[in-house]
């Protein structure tokens, strides 16, 4: 992932190469956002131009306790609270700040579209630093036909993992107010408790047209390196997902794979490995009710990213129960984990992340949601050594 400035306060003796490491697996931040309702539109020379977005602001407050955790522990003093056992921040929820411009038009039979997206966060660790950080997450075009399908070429939004994210209750507010990663860019959501982050990669991706409730999408991406040890070289990584959908009820399968190579000098175990992972899930939707259940597990998964834990085995767990009490207010209740189940070396001794949020979305108007959120996060270790983080969180975005 792509490396930002890094500006959350963590002691620096403690957790100094944690946080470089963070901020690099964390760059991206928040995955995929609801299209946005009521865009701009403007026409001429055949070709359609919508300009839509968001604007996000929580008032999120952590307290950490417990043992020292080593690895990507989220619920630590270190990575949780920002190097204090209690922390303070006005700043992004789990999207970032976005403008996104989309571009259609049909040509020859073909329909052709172009999406450009530019986020940028709300919060630095200090009132001098300028909130500068430009992430363009989002550059491609796409070529398609409703007979042939759909393929996409640029920069976008992985397919694994990408229903968990869309479909957690607090891609609109919070979920886990992880203070390394708020200050300078969003909070977790469930990322590293649930599920691993969807990640955005240059590529080249096949959707097919829907059949009897089914679709289609894989392709192949340009391969990532691993923040620690590991690298890629010539094979690309490959990504696939096969979904359907009727009525209220919405089921998916997917994989991807990668393989990692040591990098020159680092002595990391083994020479190389391949990241093999795949995920289930489903989802249904009756009167008010709404149920999600999904599951990611392989070797290499990473916690985060893409075999940020070398070649440990990992699983991902998220269930997820919501009910709209009326039309504008919905309460739900999502917990999840993301757990090592190798004790390698890769890992400094990292176990496990877990996270319960129960939260309450008011719809103020149709372009408005307020949100409010309670919730703790626990990270474990192999040794036995247990952090926990309570948080809350209170806010809202609009829609453009």
């Amino acid at each position: 992932m792509k490396a930002h400035p890094s500006q959350h306060d963590a002691r620096r003796r403690r957790s100094g190469p944690r946080r470089g490491r963070l901020a690099a697996w964390l760059a991206l931040g928040l995955a995929a956002a609801p299209a946005a309702a009521g865009a701009t539109e403007f026409k001429g020379d055949s070709w359609t131009v919508d300009i839509s977005g968001y604007v996000n602001a929580y008032y999120t407050t952590v307290s950490c306790s417990g043992d020292a955790v080593g690895g990507t522990a989220l619920a630590g003093r270190a990575l949780g609270c920002g190097g204090q056992p209690n922390r303070t921040t006005i700043g992004n929820g789990l999207l970032p700040n976005a403008l996104v411009t989309k571009f259609t038009t049909q040509q020859e039979g073909i329909d052709v579209g172009a999406q450009i997206g530019i986020m940028a966060h709300t919060a630095t660790g200090d009132a001098l630093s300028a909130n500068s950080g430009v992430d363009v997450r989002q550059a491609f075009f796409t070529l398609g036909t409703p007979d042939f399908g759909t393929v996409k070429l640029g920069r976008d939004y992985g397919v694994f993992g990408s229903n968990a994210i869309l479909s957690d209750m607090t891609l609109v507010g919070a979920g886990a107010p992880t203070q390394a990663t708020q200050r300078g860019r969003v909070t977790l959501g469930h990322i590293g408790a649930g599920y691993t982050y969807l990640g955005s990669y240059g590529q080249i991706v096949y959707t097919s047209p829907t059949a009897s409730g089914f679709t289609f999408t894989g392709g192949v991406f340009s391969p990532v390196d691993n923040t620690g040890n590991y690298d890629s070289r010539s094979a690309p990584q490959v990504q696939l997902q096969l979904g359907y959908a009727s009525g209220g009820f919405k089921a998916w399968i997917g994989g991807k794979t990668q393989r990692f190579y040591a990098k020159d000098g680092t002595g990391a175990m083994p020479a190389q490995f391949t990241m093999t992972a795949a995920e289930i899930g489903a989802s249904y939707a009756i009167g008010g009710f709404s149920l999600l259940g999904n599951v990611q597990a392989g070797r290499g998964i990473g916690i985060l990213t893409d075999g940020d834990q070398g070649n440990a085995k990992g699983v991902n767990y998220l269930v997820q129960a919501t009910y709209a009490v009326t039309d504008k207010l919905k309460l739900g209740l999502s917990d999840g984990l993301s757990r090592n189940r190798d004790d390698l070396a890769s890992a400094a001794g990292f176990k496990s992340n877990s996270n319960v949020t129960a939260g309450a979305y008011y719809a103020l108007t149709k372009s408005v949601t307020l949100a409010f959120e309670l919730g703790q996060t626990r990270s474990k270790d192999f040794a036995g050594h247990t952090a926990r983080l309570n948080g809350g969180s209170v806010g809202g975005i609009v829609f453009f």
